[in-house]
């Protein structure tokens, strides 16, 4: 699961990292034929690797050497079916395709859906394929469409967290109250949003991961009084023990999910109890109270946190300074890419890389440790883990697969095994581990703290304004050196000194877009907003600044424009042409409907007091 884990977020930004195109780069025919193409080519590979398998292992070679390819195909598929995957998105711009529907628009989740299920159908052509060596190699009695359903009802909840987040998202926006609104435009609103909706998620997901893997409770017997009986003497209460038909229950593993007892279940195979002897099944029942006892499920939820701390924090700082270095310019320059496109291209792939960094390297080495400490915790209930050794090598025998094998959330096996030996000899082994973890904890947590400081002043802070005014005008002005002839720099430049309150090189800015592109409705706007309402009134032009005001909404009547226009009339005394224009940019308002609404009343005040009422 944890490596489906991976391919699932990755997919997950993939999608949620496109950038949308004025036009899909072919027309609808070939883009369909192309994406059929792409699609068949992938399950014809598919079914050529794993055929190849059957056939081997009909022909007699060793399982373990099929195990092994077997594994690997398995990966590998599901490697390239994010990259087929991303060429739907970024090469055949699907996504291109639903956008103007309306059902999408309003509630965009639901086209991430149908995408993100494009991507299962993609693993869903490797679970079709790989049935029959699956079969052949590791046996059972479930049918392939069990199989595959076992598949996506074991990976699906992953997208959980997710799903209810973005529906929710979806649904603040449909409502007709800007309080909430106006709270998830903030960084700190959305940064409070996101972390109780995290704490909220973590809480609850386990009762509702529970129906999803179709788990139920334990029958009572002797095994599952044993169970109890342990789980009281360590002081871990929970909510069910369940059984857990994990691959028709053939599976030899327990699990544990939940931060709170009323929400904490206990997870059992079939297989673990029928090929484990009692003793067996206390060691593998002590390892999964020790991920309680030692509150590892907690520290998840912390990490998960400092990720969402470091892409807040840093994040945006590495894409613009490896989008803006003269390397990436040269590329672009060379392959021809616009700079919307290379921003575009480059927060996909350094988001995808900074995920997969931090899970595989940050999160893994605290998984892996987490896990030794969680089998170090059976020294507290018992006297010996011979039990637990037993098991891990029982464990590599049912599995087909190497005892050495590398994990990047597990030490392998074997590694396991030669740990509780040492601790077996010289219990001091145990508190190396208690001291190890605490000491990556400690020293996590102090660059968590830097990192927030850096986050704070680079979001909230006049240092990181300063910083982001200084980078983006050093980098226009050297983009407009290059193309002196694109308006949207100057008027991009424009916008940058009107925030560092240099006015009079704002305007000589957004003159030189004017000059070069006289209907450039955001530069009309912007200066006309400048001339109407510059703090230094040396500045301000009534008379320009409604000329200026007029011509931008006749191009593009949004709302922003409307309101300049509105308080171009307002200035120059015509009041009721203001409440016009008030209304209008209210009526055309997505957001942030509660400052046009104050706007529309400020201006019918001073209708009021200019008419004694």
């Amino acid at each position: 699961m944890f490596g489906n884990f991976i391919f699932f977020i990755v997919a997950l930004i993939l999608y949620t990292t496109y950038q949308p195109l004025e036009t899909p780069r072919f027309p609808p025919g070939t883009t369909f034929f192309l994406f059929a193409l792409l699609t068949f080519g992938y399950l014809v590979s598919v079914r050529q690797y794993f055929g190849k398998i059957t056939t081997a292992l009909r022909a007699g070679v060793p399982h373990h050497d099929l195990v092994h390819r077997f594994d690997t195909g398995i990966r590998r598929y599901s490697i390239l079916a994010l990259i087929v995957f991303a060429i739907d998105l970024y090469g055949l711009d699907l996504v291109e395709y639903l956008n103007p529907f309306h059902l999408f628009q309003i509630l965009p989740t639901l086209e991430a859906l149908l995408f993100l299920a494009l991507f299962i159908a993609y693993l869903a052509i490797v679970w079709y394929e790989a049935y029959p060596p699956q079969r052949g190699l590791f046996g059972g009695p479930m049918t392939r469409r069990a199989y595959i359903i076992g598949q996506i009802s074991f990976n699906l909840p992953i997208l959980l967290p997710w799903l209810a987040l973005s529906t929710c998202m979806d649904l603040i926006g449909l409502m007709p109250f800007e309080a909430p609104k106006r709270l998830l435009s903030t960084a700190w609103g959305q940064a409070i949003f996101f972390l109780g909706f995290l704490f909220l998620a973590a809480v609850v997901a386990p009762a509702i991961i529970r129906i999803f893997w179709r788990c139920h409770p334990l029958p009572d017997s002797p095994d599952r009084r044993r169970i109890e009986a342990l789980s009281r003497r360590a002081g871990v209460k929970f909510a069910a023990i369940l059984q857990w038909p994990l691959f028709g229950g053939r599976m030899l593993t327990a699990g544990v999910m939940g931060l709170v007892s009323r929400f904490r279940y206990l997870l059992v195979t079939d297989a673990l109890i029928q090929l484990l002897t009692p003793d067996e099944v206390d060691s593998v029942i002590a390892h999964e109270l020790g991920h309680v006892k030692k509150k590892h499920l907690l520290y998840y939820l912390f990490f998960l946190g400092g990720y969402m701390l470091i892409s807040f924090s840093i994040l945006d700082l590495i894409i613009y300074f490896i989008v803006y270095s003269q390397p990436v310019t040269v590329i672009m320059e060379t392959i021809g890419q616009d700079r919307a496109g290379t921003t575009a291209i480059f927060s996909t792939l350094v988001t995808i890389a900074l995920f997969v960094l931090y899970f595989r390297y940050i999160f893994g080495f605290f998984m892996r440790n987490f896990e030794r400490q969680a089998d170090t915790y059976v020294y507290t209930l018992f006297t010996s883990a011979l039990p637990l050794i037993s098991t891990l090598k029982k464990i590599a025998f049912t599995s087909g697969q190497t005892a050495d094998r590398p994990n990047w959330h597990h030490f392998s096996i074997s590694e396991r095994i030669a740990y509780l030996e040492k601790c077996e000899t010289d219990r001091r082994w145990i508190r190396r581990q208690d001291r190890k973890i605490k000491k990556g904890i400690t020293i996590f947590t102090a660059a968590m703290v830097m990192v927030g400081g850096i986050g704070y002043q680079t979001n909230f802070g006049k240092l990181g304004q300063r910083l982001n005014d200084r980078f983006y005008e050093s980098v226009l002005k050297k983009e407009i050196a290059r193309n002196p002839d694109h308006p949207d720099l100057y008027r991009a430049l424009g916008d940058i000194y009107y925030h560092k309150k240099k006015y009079s090189q704002a305007i000589d800015y957004y003159i030189q877009t004017l000059d070069m592109s006289p209907d450039d409705a955001e530069a009309l706007n912007n200066l006309a907003w400048l001339y109407a309402t510059c703090e230094d009134e040396s500045f301000r032009s009534p008379g320009l600044a409604l000329n200026l005001s007029k011509k931008a909404a006749s191009i593009s009547p949004k709302a922003h424009i409307m309101d300049t226009l509105a308080e171009s009339y307002y200035i120059n005394g015509q009041l009721e042409m203001a409440v016009q224009s008030a209304r209008s940019a209210l009526e055309a308002a997505r957001e942030n409907r509660s400052y046009f609404s104050g706007q529309l009343k400020k201006f019918r005040e001073a209708v009021a007091r200019k008419n004694g009422l």
